[in-house]
């Protein structure tokens, strides 16, 4: 299963990152697992807040 994850970052800018866990994984962890992608990176820091984050599941495409 596939997360995406938008963290707000103090240049004003949202990073959307890919996270792969399973569907029933805790928020929280998909969470930290995106915020820790972009503090490894070299973008400006991004908020550590969870509310101010969106989260959301891509759903596989449907066979035809």
């Amino acid at each position: 299963m596939c997360w995406m994850v938008a963290l707000l970052a103090v240049d004003g800018r949202q990073y959307v990152y890919r996270v792969y866990a399973p569907a029933d994984a805790l928020r929280g962890d998909v969470f930290w697992a995106a915020f820790h992608c972009h503090d490894e990176g070299p973008h400006p820091r991004a908020s550590d807040r969870f509310d101010s984050a969106e989260l959301w599941q891509l759903l596989p495409a449907a066979r035809t």
